[in-house]
This record gives structure tokens, C-alpha cells and sequence, in this order.
């Protein structure tokens, strides 16, 4: 495809004009503003932080194409994943900023001990370097060489990571943040307009709901043998997922860290999940209605769900190639410049929130325990490098992440491997005053036991358990809270003082009750909270 100059010149401003702002509102002169932009973000920055930063490539390519697979069955992860953001703002989000924590490992240190710290933070790094960054490179590089067919792979990975590092390493968090804010606002922009076009295509509104009427299209309960989303994993497996990544994960709560007070952080998550609600109309739909206006050119194609390996392998249609169809088939010149720049705007705003959480969590849990003596300049340096050497490795592995397919189609299922004796250790840790630093480790500890045994087996003996990922995810987390409670009670009881300031108790609620008496409705988060859900009961009653 060649691009009209009006495309290009845009493109190029984008690209200045994103690079030129992240910079001019970087912070580094200590450690608190390099790693967390000096914990004074406000509740808009922060939401649409949030939003730029989980949207990814993958993300983009993913959601259009299950749209285009299946229909809409994919929106259940967000949906679902907005009541637990609503339930990690209430419960776990206030102890997260009252701690003055850097990183969630370090949390985990404060209520338990510097092993699952230790446990936790690695995994982490292992996993934003080879999976997030990594993924993000490469997935985003085949979204440009779909456009661009002659550019070369590996080029466009270093262009993007170049674009991407410029800012983080030098800025830290605060430009990676203000760069998002612009990014969030082009990308939702962008994808608004995409979505119109595709509505425009198909005759409107009516047309598209009397076009997929028929079966389970734009059903959001499946039935248990559904490939995408089983009705029981929605139920008990995508939450452990959707908290884990809201609550657990280090990219998506540092961001959080950086609010200027509980209150603003509490709205910046309960924004994010508002944005969210927009990603089944911008996302999703617009890939189902590719299925609708023979995007691929295809006629053939039955009008039924197949698998997306019997799309590529039967009739030639690669459904990652769904967003960028539409884009190419869709859009006027001028525009086309637009939903690129929105493209490249959740390119790179992931890979600077992965990089910006490899930074932190190298830097806060490791490098200053080697040298406890290091001042924050030190730090913020150490930071620096350790972003741009993470950031090399991620754009020499990206290429070979062609040859290991499983790498970026199986990442939600390696993630519902290894994030629920996580997310059983927090919950424990918050809720449970018996849970003790033994408990935590060996439940962490036999989680990655049990992860590493199924994937092995499944991988690499071909064993399939053929149970879905998302009703393994809650067993392996039965089993993990299990070994957690017996050692618990096995061994001696952690001292009451030492962890009162990491445990939820009613008394925290009947506190925050008088606190917000008399407070406006459209200022109390909890008025906020009830609005968000009711508005994901309403969506999901809508298309049940």
C-alpha cells in the first residue's frame, strides 16, 4: 500500500510531536519522580495512562480478530475485568499508594517476607522483556509490514523501540504517562471514526444486528465447549486474570503509584473502566462486521464460527490482518494517517509502560538492596540503564518470537498459568490474618510447581488435559491458597503489629463511610463504582 502524502506528513507529526511532549514533561531529579512522576498524577492522566498502556498491538489485532472469529464473546475479559478493577480500587488500591510502595513485589515484602518479593518481581521481569515488550515489537512490526510490505521486520522493531525509549529512558514515568495521554485520546479518537466507516459499510446499526442475528454472534454467555470464552471460565477464571493484570501487575499499578492521593487514584481506575465499556463498539465490533463485508475478499467462508487456524489454513484469511483490512479498505487519504498514528499509539505506549515496570522493579528490587547506600540520582541512572538494556534484548528476541508461535497465541493461557498463586497470595495477605511468610512462599512456590508441570506436559509431551485454561486458572489457585493455609497453620503465626497496616478490616469501611458524608455523589467513588457496574449489567443484559 502506498500511503498519500497528506498520511505520511501526519505520521511524521505524530511521531515529533509525541517524542517532543513525553520529553518536555519528563521528570527525573530523584527517584520519586523518575519511577512514579512524583506521585502527583490526577485522576484523567491517570485513567487514560491506564487505557494506553493495557492497550496493546495484540491487543488491537486480538479483540478485531475473535470479533471477526467468533463475535463477541471476547468483551466478557473486559467486562468482567471492569468489576474487578472497581473491587481492587475499594479494597487493595489504598493500601498500594497509603504504603508509599515502588513496586508490587515490594508489597509483598512489607506484609510477608523479601522471599516472595524476590519470587515475584522476577517472574515479573521474565515475563515484561520476553512476553510483553518482546510480543509488543513483534505483533506491532506485522501490523506495519501488512501496510508497508516491503519494510523490513526487524527495522521497523528498532524504529519502534527507538521511538518508545527515547522518551522512557530519559523521562521516566512522568513522560511515559503524559506521552499516554496524548496516545489514549488519538487512539480512542481514531478507532471511533474507524468504527464509524465499518457501520457506514455494513448499512448501519440495523443492518449489522440483522446480519449476525442469527447464532451466538453477538452472544455474550457461551455454552461450556465454546473455544473463546466457556460460560464457567467467565464466571471463576477470567477474574483471576483480570486482577492479576489491573491489580498485580506491575505495568498497569505503577501507574496507579504515581496519583497524588487515594481519592485520584481510586477515579483514574474507576475512568479506566468507563473507557473500557467503548472497547466492545471500537474494538470488537468493527472486526465482526469485517466478517460482514467480505473484508478478505473471500466468498466462500461459511457463515458459521470456524477456528482461526481453518480460516488461514482452509480459506486464506489471516485474522490478525483484520484491524489493518479495515483500515486500507475503510478509510479516505488523510484519515489512514489517523488510525495509523492510533495503531502506533498502543504500540508504543505498552512497550514504554513495560519498559518503565522493568526499570522500576530492577532497579527498586534488586540494584538497592546490592547497595542500600545508593542515592536517588544513583538510582535513577541504574534505572536508565537497565531500561535500555532490557529494551536491546527485547528487540533482539522479538524476531524469534516467529519461529515459537505459542509465545504470543498462548499468552493469556501461560498468563492463567502462573498469575493465580499470585493473586491467592495477595488476597490471603489482605484478608487473612493467620497468613504468614512460609504460607506465602510455598503456596507461590508449588503455583509455579503445578504451572510449570502443565505446561511441560501440554508442550512439550503434546499431553492435553482438555480442560480450558480459564476453568484451570481457579484450580491451580484452589491448590496454591490450599498449600498457603496449611503451611500457615503449620508454623508460627505472623506478629499482629507488624502487619495491621497491611490488612483490610471493617472498621478501614465504617472510617471511609463517615468520610464521605456529605460528599457530592459525582465525587464519592463508591457512587462512581455502583454507576460503572450497573452500566456492565446493563451492557451485558443487552447482549446476554
Amino acid at each position: 500500500m502506498n500511503l498519500n502524502t497528506t498520511d505520511i506528513i501526519i505520521l511524521i507529526s505524530y511521531f515529533v510531536l509525541i517524542i517532543w511532549w513525553a520529553l518536555k514533561n519528563g521528570k527525573s531529579k530523584n527517584s520519586d519522580s523518575y519511577f512514579l512522576a512524583g506521585r502527583n498524577m490526577t485522576w484523567p492522566v491517570v485513567g487514560f495512562s491506564l487505557f494506553a498502556a493495557s492497550v496493546s498491538s495484540s491487543t488491537l489485532m486480538g479483540h478485531s480478530g475473535e470479533g471477526f472469529i467468533s463475535g463477541i464473546a471476547v468483551f466478557n475479559y473486559n467486562i468482567i475485568s471492569i468489576i474487578v478493577m472497581v473491587f481492587f480500587a475499594m479494597f487493595f488500591l489504598p493500601f498500594y499508594i497509603k504504603s508509599k510502595i515502588f513496586t508490587i513485589p515490594e508489597f509483598l515484602e512489607r506484609r510477608f517476607d523479601g522471599r516472595s518479593r524476590t519470587y515475584f518481581s522476577f517472574i515479573t521481569i521474565i515475563g515484561n522483556v520476553f512476553l510483553d515488550a518482546a510480543a509488543t515489537l513483534y505483533t506491532g512490526a506485522l501490523i506495519v509490514q501488512l501496510i508497508f510490505p516491503e519494510a523490513d521486520l526487524f527495522w521497523v522493531i528498532v524504529v519502534m523501540a527507538v521511538v518508545a525509549g527515547s522518551y522512557t529512558i530519559i523521562g521516566g514515568l512522568s513522560s511515559a504517562i503524559n506521552a499516554d495521554l496524548i496516545q489514549a485520546i488519538i487512539l480512542i479518537v481514531g478507532s471511533c471514526i474507524l468504527c464509524f466507516y465499518a457501520f457506514q459499510e455494513i448499512g448501519g446499526w440495523e443492518q449489522f444486528h440483522q446480519r449476525f442475528s442469527e447464532g451466538v454472534w453477538l452472544k455474550l454467555t457461551r455454552s461450556m465447549d465454546d473455544p473463546t470464552v466457556p460460560w464457567l471460565g467467565m464466571i471463576i477464571g477470567i477474574p483471576i486474570l483480570g486482577f492479576y493484570f489491573w491489580g498485580n501487575n506491575q505495568v498497569m499499578v505503577q501507574r496507579v503509584l504515581s496519583a497524588k492521593s487515594i481519592d485520584h487514584g481510586r477515579k483514574g481506575v474507576l475512568f479506566v473502566g468507563f473507557l473500557y465499556l467503548l472497547t466492545l463498539f471500537i474494538f470488537i465490533i468493527p472486526g465482526l462486521i469485517g466478517r460482514g463485508i467480505d473484508l478478505f475478499g473471500v466468498e466462500n467462508i461459511p457463515n458459521e464460527m470456524i477456528s482461526g487456524l481453518e480460516l488461514k489454513n482452509s480459506y486464506g484469511v489471516n485474522t490478525d490482518e483484520v484491524y489493518p483490512r479495515l483500515i486500507t479498505k475503510l478509510l479516505p487519504v488523510g484519515l489512514i494517517g489517523v488510525i495509523l498514528a492510533a495503531m502506533i499509539s498502543a504500540l508504543t505506549s505498552t512497550l514504554s509502560a513495560t519498559l518503565s515496570s522493568v526499570s522500576t522493579l530492577f532497579t527498586m528490587d534488586f540494584y538497592s538492596k546490592a547497595d542500600p547506600k545508593a542515592d536517588s540520582q544513583k538510582l535513577v541512572k541504574v534505572g536508565r540503564i537497565t531500561a535500555l538494556i532490557m529494551l536491546i534484548v527485547a528487540v533482539a528476541w522479538a524476531p524469534f518470537i516467529a519461529k515459537f508461535d505459542s509465545l504470543v497465541s498462548y499468552y493469556q493461557e501461560i498468563v492463567s498459568y502462573l498469575a493465580p498463586p499470585i493473586v491467592g497470595t495477595f488476597f490471603l495477605g489482605l484478608f487473612w490474618t493467620r497468613s504468614n511468610s512460609q504460607g506465602a512462599f510455598y503456596g507461590l512456590i508449588s503455583g509455579l510447581f503445578m504451572a510449570t508441570t502443565m505446561m511441560i506436559a501440554k508442550y512439550g509431551f503434546e499431553f492435553d488435559p482438555n480442560i480450558h485454561f480459564l476453568i484451570m486458572a481457579p484450580i491451580i489457585m484452589g491448590l496454591s491458597i490450599l498449600v498457603h493455609v496449611i503451611v500457615s497453620y503449620a508454623t508460627t503465626p505472623p506478629s499482629e503489629e507488624t502487619i495491621k497496616e497491611y490488612l483490610w478490616t471493617k472498621e478501614l469501611w465504617r472510617e471511609e463511610t463517615q468520610q464521605l458524608k456529605g460528599v457530592v455523589w459525582y465525587k464519592n467513588f463508591r457512587v462512581i463504582s455502583l454507576i460503572l457496574v450497573l452500566s456492565c449489567l446493563i451492557l451485558y443484559g443487552m447482549y446476554y
